[in-house]
């Protein structure tokens, strides 16, 4: 498979609401003139319009909203190099590492900041990618590795809701970085419980997370229990579906008492909504 064809898989949108990192490079280079404030979600939406638009008045071209040549040129740097055209690795910076980044978010790999920028943040997400792919993890992405970017991203097995409470932030694009977990806003002390049978690898404080539960389910899926006012679970004990893990709380970097649960199969991400059956 070429280059182009891997390219045109990976970033052309099944449909004109899907999100598509074609669009999302465009959102980035967009934001990086202060043509758009919104979120770095791949969808083409008014607000995404309106700032080709502003782009394209200040270049006196056609303010028609349509993202040609002249427009990309009128972008700059962060309007250049086409996705595909080129191994992308540390130091670059374009259109084609804004897709990039985007691709790997949306895949499951996090890689900070969405700005088109192949940073250390970036070339670690690669390497994740590649190791989770069975690909040499040398931090470039090439052919292959985008090859492996153009498949669906992982889905993790259905598992049981962990807290009786609605579901707040969702799993996505939040501003110009990834949202990699669900949030569930509740009540200090509301009971957490195991989404899966499996066994405790981590409970304690975790950097931003806070008081942190992390679960083992076999075949490399893992849940992340974070934020936590106590925990219920020592590392090594075995739990069942349903059983308590730990409590809402407030630690580490949140603003109000929520439980932020992560689902990963094999260092990916996966979605939980899906998992859990809430859209």
């Amino acid at each position: 498979m070429s280059a182009a064809t891997v390219a045109a898989c990976l970033f052309v949108p099944a449909t004109a609401s899907a999100a598509s990192s074609r669009v999302a490079a465009l959102q980035v280079a967009l934001r990086a003139h202060g043509a758009y404030a919104g979120a770095i979600d791949g969808l083409s939406g008014p607000g995404t319009t309106a700032g080709v638009r502003q782009i394209q008045r200040r270049a006196g071209l056609v303010a028609d909203g349509i993202v040609g040549p002249q427009t990309r040129r009128a972008l700059g740097a962060q309007g250049r190099h086409p996705i595909g055209s080129r191994p992308l690795r540390a130091g670059l910076r374009g259109w084609d590492v804004a897709a990039l980044q985007f691709a790997l978010e949306t895949h499951g790999f996090p890689c900070g900041t969405v700005d088109g920028g192949f940073g250390a943040r970036t070339t670690s997400a690669v390497e994740r990618l590649q190791a989770f792919a069975g690909l040499a993890a040398d931090g470039v992405a090439g052919p292959a590795t985008l090859a492996a970017l153009s498949r669906p991203p992982v889905r993790a097995p259905a598992l049981r809701k962990p807290i009786a409470a609605p579901l707040g932030d969702r799993y996505g694009p939040r501003g110009n970085q990834f949202h990699a977990g669900l949030d569930f806003p509740a009540a200090t002390g509301t009971s957490i419980t195991a989404a899966a049978s499996g066994r405790v690898i981590f409970s304690g404080y975790d950097d931003g997370w806070g008081l942190t539960v992390v679960l083992d389910h076999g075949n490399g899926v893992h849940t992340r229990y974070a934020h936590l006012s106590a925990a219920a679970v020592t590392v090594g004990a075995s739990v069942g579906v349903g059983s308590l893990v730990g409590r809402v709380g407030q630690t580490g970097f949140a603003t109000g008492p929520h439980l932020h649960f992560e689902v990963t199969v094999r260092g990916a991400y996966a979605d939980p909504g899906l998992a859990l059956g809430l859209y």
